[in-house]
């Protein structure tokens, strides 16, 4: 369940604010309230999702100040991740990359095939710095960001294109194994997407009642 549950925020088809009612749950898996219980617990330990109005889960949606400072942390390693993966990875890595960037173009109109390319992307980046540390420690942001960042694909049709050129720019910098180039780019690249998610974020609030302490 856990992991059903945590493809689904990852996809985007449950997005930050939402509900997620442990009877719908079950019904729709045909299990106990149990396990789903259970997945929930473990999604909140991860940070992912919290207690809502009426004691029901939603997916987390954290304070401006806090998202400000998980994103700040996010594209200082992510950064430091493309500088090394600038100057360590193989000629086959880059070439990776050069494909994943290039299949990105092909999704102008698909947000869910473009998060999911965008997932590779990062991901590839971290393999080719070839450090376990800075991978685990990243694994660990990107989780609490993941469902912001896959957002902003499917809410904002701008984003995609933005984003793009924003990889080609990174791909650029690892081609020529420019790491100081590809640190400022990706930084720039997780920056702007904080921009677009922090943006959605006040959106949704001044559109959305604050149902706090309702019965």
């Amino acid at each position: 369940m856990h992991d059903a549950l945590l493809e689904r925020i990852f996809e985007g088809r449950i997005s930050p604010g939402d509900g997620l009612s442990e009877v719908a749950l079950a019904e729709e898996f045909s299990v106990s309230r149990t396990p789903i219980r259970e997945a929930l617990h473990r999604l909140s330990l991860e940070g992912l999702v919290e207690r809502g109005a009426r004691r029901v889960f939603v997916v987390r949606r954290m304070a401006p100040e806090a998202l400000a400072e998980l994103f700040e942390a996010v594209g200082e390693v992510e950064a430091l991740v493309a500088r090394k993966a600038a100057l360590r990875m193989s000629e086959m890595e880059r070439q990776a990359l050069r494909a994943i960037v290039a299949e990105g173009r092909a999704l102008s109109l698909d947000p869910q095939g473009y998060a999911a390319m965008n997932t590779r992307f990062h991901a590839a980046l971290q393999a080719g710095a070839r450090n376990a540390i800075l991978a685990d420690l990243l694994f660990d942001l990107s989780l609490r960001t993941l469902p912001w960042r896959r957002a902003q694909f499917t809410r904002r049709e701008k984003r995609l294109r933005s984003s793009q050129s924003e990889h080609e720019a990174i791909l650029d910098a690892i081609l020529k194994q420019d790491g100081e180039a590809a640190f400022q780019r990706m930084r720039a690249h997780v920056a702007a997407s904080f921009l677009v998610i922090s943006g959605m974020i006040d959106e949704q609030a001044a559109a959305t009642p604050d149902l706090e302490g309702a019965d």
